[in-house]
């Protein structure tokens, strides 16, 4: 593992708020599981809690502490299966147990089985999936460069993992797991 990678992992087990590179901007990451962590991100992204965040994984593996995979069918689950890993992300019913600081006001979860090898590598050696939103504040345009990334966001990083953004021309594209209806289109 590089020193970036290793840095990058210490600051997410120390409940900080990472920025690295993903599909197609750079996205703020930290632990799903540290409710500190995702207060810390939601308070830079000035985003409310109650919005619901997603989830990026390297594999469906690592979302499964998190998903009730039990309340998708047969079809829904190979839908979903089918699009990963990718720029697709999907509205799961999520567990009785998952966190309402990542679910918000719903019962349900995004979630995303990412195609960047960065971030897989990064969920991979963290061991669990990050959460991700887009490296910027609410309403303004996303990061796609690390020299995009404004030095007040900066400033309350721990850490910010050099790469490049995959060839995605918008975030992605965010459907329902139980409907197919797009929520976000791409």
């Amino acid at each position: 593992m590089s020193t970036e990678f290793e840095q990058a992992v210490a600051a997410l087990h120390g409940e900080g708020v990472i920025a690295y590179a993903t599909e197609a901007v750079f996205g703020l990451g930290c632990d799903p599981d540290s409710e500190l962590a995702v207060q810390r991100l939601l308070a830079i992204k000035q985003r409310p809690v109650e919005k619901g965040l997603i989830l990026i994984a390297a594999d469906l593996v690592q979302l499964q502490d998190y998903i009730d995979l039990s309340q998708l069918s047969g079809e829904q689950l190979a839908r979903v299966e089918a699009s990963w890993p990718g720029p697709f992300t999907w509205i799961m019913p999520a567990r009785a147990t998952t966190p309402t600081w990542l679910t918000g006001q719903f019962d349900t979860l995004a979630v995303r089985v990412t195609a960047h090898p960065q971030v897989q590598a990064l969920c991979r050696a963290f061991g669990k999936p990050l959460v991700s939103t887009s490296a910027n504040l609410t309403g303004e345009e996303p990061a796609r460069r690390v020299t995009d990334i404004g030095e007040l966001l900066a400033s309350k990083l721990a850490y910010i993992l050099p790469g490049e953004v995959g060839g995605q021309a918008n975030p992605s594209e965010i459907k329902d797991a139980r409907t197919g209806a797009v929520i976000r289109p791409s």
